[in-house]
């Protein structure tokens, strides 16, 4: 049986230097006269640190969530009253131009009537060409509406006031679009509102409900400005304007008469 022997130490010159060589089991690199030993043991983490560590993020991560939740609301209310800032700024210019606010229908927006919700405020403020007396279109052309459907999309209006008149002298105004950075999802097309024959499109909110379970016009995210100048409550002589956004349970009603974000307060 043969004797294997430890050898402690042995000096080796390479080239007039030498090194140290190693214990059995070591491990070391050539760096001259030095010497590294692996670690016999490994740290690892024990069960209790791993559920500390979880408990910990998740308390983080519930506190990011409180915080996330008011902050998206603020937001919401924030875009809203944007947009609702534009619209006045474009109707005010409407008043300027014609000396009248643009109309609404004869029957003023009512909660749990659906079809009372729908105005022409699209067509007037973004201006419309009247092709004949058979129907009008937008100015860029993106949007048609036969004129004899008019009356029945929007009860009590025979017409659009911004509107070039094809035929018509050289003194009638030409039509001017009065919101030219209105956005794509503030615009909804082809919403029914007479024996789902025919659509309009109407100025929506951006945000929509949000919540899923409101839906004014029984469709999610479209939720429709208010307009109302034929009979205002709250503005005589001018007009209201106002959308409610339904956030957590409850509802945010936003409008031209406060500044107000009235909370779970009944539509007017």
């Amino acid at each position: 049986m043969k004797n294997y022997q430890t050898v402690e130490r042995r000096e080796t010159i390479f080239g007039g230097a030498s090194y140290t060589s190693p214990q059995p089991c070591s491990f070391y690199h050539f760096k001259l006269g030095t010497r590294v030993t692996r670690p016999s043991d490994a740290s690892a983490f024990t069960l209790v640190e791993l559920l500390t560590v979880m408990a910990i993020i998740g308390v983080i991560a519930g506190f990011v969530l409180m915080v996330a939740g008011p902050v998206k609301k603020k937001q919401y209310i924030f875009n809203t009253q944007a947009e609702m800032a534009k619209l006045e700024t474009a109707i005010d210019r409407y008043k300027a131009a014609y000396g009248f606010y643009p109309p609404s229908p004869t029957t003023p927006p009512t909660a749990g009537n659906p079809s009372s919700l729908y105005n022409q405020l699209f067509y007037e403020l973004e201006g419309t060409t009247g092709e004949g007396i058979s129907s009008y279109t937008n100015l860029d052309g993106s949007d048609i509406i036969k004129a004899t459907d008019v009356p029945l999309a929007f009860p009590g209006i025979e017409g659009f006031i911004n509107c070039t008149k094809a035929g018509a002298g050289e003194d009638s105004p030409a039509a001017r679009n009065f919101l030219p950075d209105l956005k794509p999802n503030q615009i909804a097309r082809y919403c029914t509102n007479y024996n789902n024959t025919f659509g309009v499109t109407l100025i929506i909110g951006s945000v929509g409900g949000p919540d899923p379970t409101y839906k004014p016009l029984n469709q999610q995210d479209l939720n429709p400005w208010r307009y109302n100048s034929s009979s205002p409550i709250n503005n005589p002589g001018s007009y209201d304007l106002w959308i409610q956004l339904s956030i957590g349970g409850k509802t945010n009603l936003i409008c031209n008469w406060t500044k107000q974000v009235q909370i779970n307060s009944p539509l007017p």
